[in-house]
């Protein structure tokens, strides 16, 4: 058999190619090269923003936001606002358990790390993928200096790269120490202070050299989140975030168990908190108008404002002493071309910071009768005309007086002074509730009007500071008034910014038209509802009180000076005996004594000369003023909106403002005798003149919805 030849022997296993082994070197070389790059790039970014950054001198120096100090107009000093800066501390004067505190808490690896941690930001890393949280931020006590300085709090990935050049540009340029030295002096740390010394006087009223280690600790504890954290208002919750930083010392070696059992946190004496006073009613009201004045200014500046201390302090006493029992209180007074002398907007800041003298929405009640006898005057109706009280019927509504009593036939000089609504209906009605809507927006009612018959009586919502602008309007005679301020703005240096102009007044009524105004005002206050507001020298004022005693108003003048008060509660609930007659006239006289005391007695021109188009017989006699820029067009100037407001037959409140006459005023003993016009001259001090007979328009025609202006 023959034999298979012999197998031939296979051949070794090939090796694997070199080509894996050397793509493996190739990009081990590439990513090298490209770390390399990385490197020399990130190290000439750093170079180049140290090379940029200011010296340490300059940084020092530098400061942070924009401190503004506000001025009364005789230049008293009335509060500064923004930043407050301690005392510059080298760091050979910071003690040695501040420094501990905020290094332990804030960066505990500050001394070996470049300006960036990169084991912290991996701890950071690992924390948030464990507890699906940011609980450990990975920013450093230099990245936080560059923000403080150079950046802001914008959470963007370009921002945090930018401050990591910066942290690393500061760590090149700077030593630790100093570093450190800049972060402990331009921290902030609540409550407008920056630095360690600004916050140890403001919460312990000491410099930061004395601070103690519990001190030390809230202060370092402050840095997360200084408004939560603040001792001076939640010292609970300063006092356990102390205890952690207290904890994080000892785990860093800082302080011994020892230390940390002994610091007693319940034994620090907190500062108390600055006392606020209503002068910031003022401030708060003028100071956002610096948007608008210096919209780009960031420098320091200081305000000089139209601020009166001696007034201002009058009118917070006086709402102090008059205003009811649970009730509040606002004021507003301007001098004769709108300067704010004083502006109280409730009766403790430190309770309630919400100004109810230019932000409140309150019915004005029969206050707002000053329009419809504005409007009425206008247009041919005399303070001498007679009128008669009676029960009236407008479209379903009865408006009823105070006492549900009726004079009968008086005049109107006697019905506005005895606030006779009956009498106030009759006139809307003769000319039109829209224009008496029209009047008031003329003389500056910024919010809604409704031309629903109750409108005549207050059933609008208007601003405390809108009415005492008005009423200053009428002893400007006829001339408007713009409130203001802002007197001008300087830098420290003295440095005029803004200076106001004077303003030249739009005619709103003829001269005349303000002068009968003006008389009807001066017998509220001699004779009438207002007689509590009666000074020792000529006042013209109004009353005004809402249903149920809700809301007290008293508007008027004296001297230049205009002063609206109102009082009532935040929630509109009934104040028993509140009315504009009590309280508010009361508070307004009290105010006024004081701030009239250095003005000569000044007589109101109540003395009137008709101009001649008034007295012809022709259709003119129904229009406003030609000379005034105002049109009676309906369309001009006034836009309609929908409303709520109460059907025709629902009046909105009860007049509780309307005081009768007293019974020395009424011979025949019957309530509503109107008081002769002898008696009216010589409770006025006024010489009558003769005047021509009125001549009324028709009466305007009621539309079936109400009409908004």
């Amino acid at each position: 058999m023959a034999r298979s030849p012999a197998r031939q022997a296979s051949p070794p296993p090939r090796r694997p190619a070199p080509r894996r082994r050397r793509w493996l070197r190739g990009l081990l070389l590439w990513l090298f090269a490209l770390a390399l790059l990385a490197a020399g790039g990130i190290a000439a970014a750093v170079a180049f923003e140290a090379q940029d950054l200011p010296s340490f001198d300059s940084l020092k120096s530098s400061q942070n936001g924009q401190t503004i100090v506000v001025r009364a107009r005789d230049g008293t000093q009335l509060v500064s606002l923004g930043p407050s800066y301690g005392r510059w501390l080298s760091y050979d004067q910071i003690p040695e358990v501040m420094t501990a505190a905020i290094v332990s808490t804030e960066d505990r690896r500050y001394r070996e790390h470049f300006g960036i941690d990169p084991i912290g930001i991996v701890r950071s890393v690992f924390v948030r993928v464990e507890t699906h949280h940011w609980r450990q931020g990975g920013s450093t006590l230099t990245q936080q200096l560059a923000r403080t300085v150079f950046l802001n709090n914008n959470r963007t990935f370009t921002r945090k790269i930018r401050e990591a050049l910066l942290a690393m540009a500061l760590e090149h340029k700077f030593t630790k120490d100093q570093i450190l030295e800049l972060y402990l002096n331009k921290v902030y740390f609540g409550g407008g202070a920056y630095g360690i010394d600004a916050a140890s006087r403001k919460f312990f009223n000491h410099s930061a050299t004395r601070l103690s280690l519990p001190e030390a600790a809230i202060i370092a504890g402050l840095v997360k989140a200084p408004s939560h954290y603040s001792p001076t208002s939640d010292v609970d919750a300063a006092t356990t975030r102390a205890h952690v930083v207290l904890d994080a010392m000892r785990e860093a070696g800082a302080i011994s168990r020892e230390q940390e059992d002994n610091a007693d946190l319940d034994a620090v004496h907190i500062a108390p908190e600055a006392a606020q006073n209503s002068v910031r009613y003022f401030t708060d009201w003028a100071l956002p108008q610096l948007d608008m004045l210096l919209p780009d200014n960031k420098e320091p500046i200081e305000v000089w404002t139209t601020l009166d201390l001696r007034m201002q302090n009058a009118a917070t006493r006086a709402m102090v002493d008059q205003a009811p029992r649970g009730a509040q209180g606002a004021l507003v007074s301007l001098d004769r071309d709108g300067a704010v002398l004083a502006l109280v907007g409730g009766t403790d800041y430190v309770s309630s910071n919400y100004n109810r003298a230019v932000k409140a929405l309150r019915q004005p009640g029969s206050a707002w009768k000053l329009f419809v006898y504005l409007a009425a005057l206008e247009n041919g109706v005399k303070p001498g005309d007679a009128v008669i009280d009676q029960p009236v019927n407008i479209d379903g509504w009865s408006p009823q007086n105070s006492g549900r009593s009726y004079a009968g036939q008086i005049d109107v000089r006697t019905a506005f002074a005895y606030s006779k609504n009956t009498v106030a209906a009759q006139l809307g009605q003769q000319i039109g509730f829209s224009t008496v809507a029209d009047m008031a927006r003329r003389f500056g009612i910024t919010t809604p009007i409704n031309t629903l018959p109750s409108m005549v009586l207050g059933a609008n919502d208007v601003r405390l500071i809108d009415m005492t602008r008005a009423f200053a309007a009428v002893e400007a005679r006829g001339t408007s008034v713009t409130p203001y301020g802002i007197e001008k703005v300087t830098t420290t240096d003295g440095r005029v910014l803004y200076e106001h102009p004077p303003i030249q007044g739009q005619t709103l009524v003829a001269p005349y038209v303000a002068a009968e105004m003006t008389d009807l005002l001066q017998t509220a206050v001699s004779i009438g509802t207002g007689r509590a507001a009666q000074i020792g020298r000529p006042v013209a004022g109004k009353t005004g009180t809402t249903s149920s005693n809700k809301d007290g108003w008293f508007l008027g003048f004296s001297s230049g000076i205009t002063t609206g008060v109102w009082m009532g509660r935040d929630d509109a609930r009934p104040v028993p005996g509140l009315q504009g007659g009590t309280a508010p006239a009361r508070a307004f006289a009290e105010y006024m004594r004081i701030a009239v005391a250095d003005r000569p007695v000044e007589q109101f021109e109540t003395q009137v000369t008709l101009p001649g188009y008034q007295i012809e017989p022709d259709d003119e006699a129904t229009m406003a003023n030609p000379d005034s820029y105002f049109y009676d067009d309906q369309g001009n100037l006034v836009s309609s909106r929908a409303g709520t407001n109460p059907g025709p037959g629902e009046p909105p409140r009860d007049p509780a403002d309307e005081v009768p006459p007293t019974a020395d005023q009424q011979p025949d003993g019957n309530a509503g005798a109107a008081a002769g016009d002898q008696f009216l001259d010589q409770a006025t001090g006024r010489q009558r003149v003769p005047q021509t007979p009125p001549r009324r328009p028709p009466p305007s025609p009621r539309a079936g919805q109400p009409i908004y202006y």
